[in-house]
């Protein structure tokens, strides 16, 4: 794809999506503003988001905390699935941008860095910052009528991380990015014959785009293996899916959190916690979370499923809806970490003997696995495949 104007946009002539967008300095911008979140994440590790008091007895939390708790708890697989998500994938983004975009401006960049921004793309959907901030927010109305709570310097410094990494997403453009890295390679990268790209075999990196003859193996401009299609698309998405639907089921039936004040309480699942907030008249929240944690897993495992029959009995009807639906399943999938974010602060706060004590349930890691595994799924189904049994000048939009 050409370079854009800012402002203007590249569309698919058949399915609508937006190949590359124009931005104003897609570089620079973008290398401040993921330096300014790498100092803000710092702030937020060192320092703490909220603190709550019950009967004289007080009890604070940052970003560590809920993974400290349920490691104390004997969740271990739960607290590496948040401290990766909320720590360590943000951490490893920040820093590889930053090396890329900084090393861009040096005179000769090592060759190196196309494989650092290739680990920079493929944990951009890990990276769930955004996603803590709305657990931070739940845990926070949540707790408003069991204990006096207070919010500390971390959570101010979270939201600014919040905005500001999602500000850093939207000025870079990708595309500059991997044409000033084919530009390190000292012959540079050929261009693709004419004959070559007439007869249609090419075979487009699904890590950089770069369109490409079909007889390499690896990509030109970031080394990444090459494929006509994700290998077993269809059989490993199968798989992960079942195993999904599978992990709903104990996700829903087992408590994920329990609730003890003043030594009456019961453990309660996701659907009773819904309820909980609805009975308190909170139906905002309630809707929030019946939305991240129940609604979601379920259209998502649904509408995988139904993809993938649809693709294998070779239907095309409904093609650019269909698409649009992968990638409307694709990014939705890591908002249902809300539910364990919070349950991972609630956790490590409310800690006061009979007063009240809040602790997580085996349901939670269930749920987690869900989450997990449906993201796995969405990520290794090729929608390519759901147009191959369309010929290639059929379908096309109209100009505009």
């Amino acid at each position: 794809m050409p370079a854009l104007a800012p402002g203007t946009a590249a569309l698919c002539s058949r399915c609508g999506v937006t190949l590359r967008r124009g931005r104003r300095d897609p570089i620079e911008r973008s290398l401040a503003l993921s330096v300014g979140a790498l100092v803000l994440l710092i702030i937020v590790c060192l320092t703490t988001m909220m603190r709550v008091e019950a009967s004289g007895i007080s009890a604070q939390a940052g970003l560590f905390s809920g993974p400290e708790e349920l490691t104390r708890r004997g969740m271990p697989e739960l607290a590496a699935a948040v401290l990766f998500t909320t720590v360590l994938a943000p951490f490893a983004k920040l820093i590889g941008t930053i090396v890329v975009l900084a090393g861009l401006r040096a005179a000769h960049p090592p060759r190196h860095l196309r494989r650092v921004f290739v680990w920079v793309e493929r944990l951009g959907p890990w990276s769930m910052i955004e996603v803590f901030v709305f657990g931070v927010f739940v845990a926070y109305v949540k707790l408003g009528g069991l204990v006096r709570i207070t919010l500390e310097n971390g959570v101010f410094a979270l939201l600014a991380l919040t905005v500001t990494m999602i500000w850093a997403d939207a000025a870079l453009d990708r595309e500059a990015v991997w044409e000033a890295l084919e530009r390190i390679e000292p012959d540079g990268i050929p261009p693709l014959p004419p004959h070559v790209l007439a007869s249609g075999e090419v075979v487009a990196c699904e890590t950089c785009g770069l369109v490409q003859a079909s007889d390499h193996r690896q990509c030109l401009r970031c080394g990444s293996a090459l494929h006509e299609r994700k290998p077993d698309s269809i059989a490993r998405c199968w798989a992960l899916l079942i195993a999904a639907a599978v992990m709903y089921v104990p996700a829903n039936f087992y408590p994920v959190l329990s609730v003890v004040q003043n030594g009456a309480g019961a453990p309660s699942t996701i659907l009773g916690g819904v309820e909980e907030l609805l009975a308190s008249h909170m139906y905002p929240l309630a809707a929030l979370v019946f939305f991240a944690s129940i609604l979601v897993p379920l259209v998502k495992i649904i509408g995988l499923a139904a993809m993938l029959i649809m693709t294998q009995m070779g239907w095309t009807a409904s093609l650019r809806q269909r698409t649009r639906l992968y990638l409307f399943v694709n990014w939705i999938g890591r908002w249902s970490m809300i539910d364990i974010f919070m349950e991972a602060l609630l956790g490590a706060l409310v800690r006061f003997g009979a007063v009240v004590t809040i602790e997580p349930g085996i349901g939670a890691v269930a749920f987690c696995s869900v989450v997990i595994l449906t993201m796995l799924a969405a990520e290794s189904f090729d929608p390519r495949l759901m147009w191959d049994g369309v010929p290639a000048g059929e379908g096309a939009l109209a100009p505009a």
